[in-house]
């Protein structure tokens, strides 16, 4: 009798040794951006990995990831296991104690090798809080073709001044050829990231060292009315609703002569499979004012973080660390070329000579990244940090009712005056609100 039990207890033990363990689904939110859809489309690889984790995906587009996202984490909805977020947000939600400490992530997991600037966005009180995925500044990126035919060469240091002059020239609406494109779409991280960056070049700033709104500077009143002239009388038609996924459209094929946005846009305009002019792209820094030296300044990331809330934090942390490996970066060039590798965030990527001589904007990219003075990011004095966002919680909302008077402004319902005028009536309501100055 005592023999048959043991009998029976070893073929249960042997069964369910045989079996594989029911396997954990997590939830994984994110930004619609073509790095983002090609992680998806390698996920077999993580699932050889990691058979025992399934990953279910919630893709959405930028400003709606962000409401949902941010709606779902300070209610602590648990919605989600994995986060995608910016390197905004994830130093005023750890202080929330809302992101879990990225510790741990495995013993071939090199952190050390994220770049100086972009770790530091995402460390509070010495702990890394959000795993950056791809990370970015800003350029310009130009049609070499059509700027030989306007019969000009690009500075080494462009300013407004001669982005204007170009723009102008490059422009031949009948060939469907607009000079320029630049985000017009509402959203403090849409067209409020291009601007606030522009206006960072121009001298402009937010808010003084009491908190006052600024837009009723003569620094603003350039930067408005340099970009409404640029969209209005050289830019494609709609541009108002064109933000970095449509705007990066546009110029694969071929409809725009330059492009200032994030400098990770460079591997899809010089993917010959994806883009039409991928032969004739010319990489330049983001322009300054006429006699000036700030390039704007912008210094983004897109970011893994894992919410206090998951209940299933050892498996978001493996996918965190698959997604942000080295490893993953060499899968991605191999299965689609190393100039594709996500950029920006491992130094080691910026010494390796196959990916610098694959890539004709790596330099250009490390230098954007490298140069941002997120610290400091107008000629003025300012009280707050960040290059293209405010680093207040409040900036999300003020960010995005300013972006909707510029795009308004844009789309041709007030000029740039009014719409200054309006920023800073908003922004002066909504910070009193808020108890500024604290």
């Amino acid at each position: 009798m005592k023999n048959t039990a043991r009998g029976l207890l070893g073929a249960c033990c042997l069964a369910a040794l045989s079996v594989p363990a029911a396997a954990e689904t997590i939830t994984v939110a994110t930004v619609n951006n073509g790095d983002m859809i090609r992680m998806q489309r390698l996920m077999s690889d993580f699932n050889e990995k990691h058979p025992d984790i399934q990953v279910e995906w919630v893709t959405l587009e930028e400003n709606v990831l962000r409401q949902r996202v941010t709606t779902d984490i300070a209610t602590r909805g648990g919605q989600y296991d994995v986060l995608t977020i910016g390197n905004y947000e994830v130093p005023i939600w750890a202080a929330q104690d809302w992101l879990l400490p990225l510790e741990n992530m495995g013993d071939d997991y090199d952190a050390a090798d994220f770049l100086p600037p972009v770790a530091a966005a995402l460390t509070v009180d010495d702990k890394l809080y959000a795993a950056p995925f791809y990370a970015e500044g800003a350029m310009l990126m130009y049609r070499t073709d059509l700027l030989e035919k306007a019969g000009l060469t690009m500075p080494e240091n462009p300013d407004w001044d001669f982005i204007t002059e170009a723009a102008e020239k490059m422009t031949d609406p009948s060939a469907g050829i607009y000079g320029i494109c630049l985000r017009g779409k509402a959203g403090w991280g849409e067209n409020m990231a291009f601007l606030t960056a522009m206006a960072n070049s121009e001298g402009a700033r937010w808010f003084d060292m009491d908190w006052k709104p600024q837009f009723d500077s003569p620094e603003w009143k350039t930067t408005l009315e340099t970009y409404l002239n640029l969209l209005k009388n050289y830019g494609p038609p709609g541009a108002s609703s064109n933000g970095f996924n449509e705007n990066l459209a546009l110029f694969q094929t071929g409809k725009c002569g330059m492009w200032m946005d994030a400098t990770v846009a460079a591997s899809f305009v010089t993917n010959p499979e994806e883009s039409t002019v991928a032969d004739s792209v010319g990489y330049a820094p983001f322009p300054v004012r006429a006699g000036g030296d700030n390039h704007g300044n912008w210094l983004w990331s897109w970011n893994l973080a894992i919410p206090a809330t998951s209940t299933k934090q050892d498996a978001a942390k493996a996918f965190v660390a698959w997604a942000t490996s080295k490893e993953y970066s060499a899968l991605v060039a191999e299965e689609d070329g190393i100039a594709n590798a996500p950029p920006g965030t491992r130094t080691s990527l910026y010494e390796n000579p196959e990916y610098t001589e694959a890539a004709p904007f790596a330099e250009q990219t490390l230098n954007a990244i490298e140069t941002a003075d997120t610290q400091s990011p107008s000629d003025q004095e300012v009280p707050y940090t960040g290059g293209q966002f405010v680093s207040i919680p409040e900036f999300q909302a003020i960010g995005t009712a300013v972006g909707q008077v510029f795009s308004a402004a844009v789309a041709g319902t007030s000029d740039a005056d009014q719409a200054l005028a309006a920023a800073q009536a908003l922004t002066t309501r909504e910070m009193s609100r808020a108890g500024y100055p604290k």
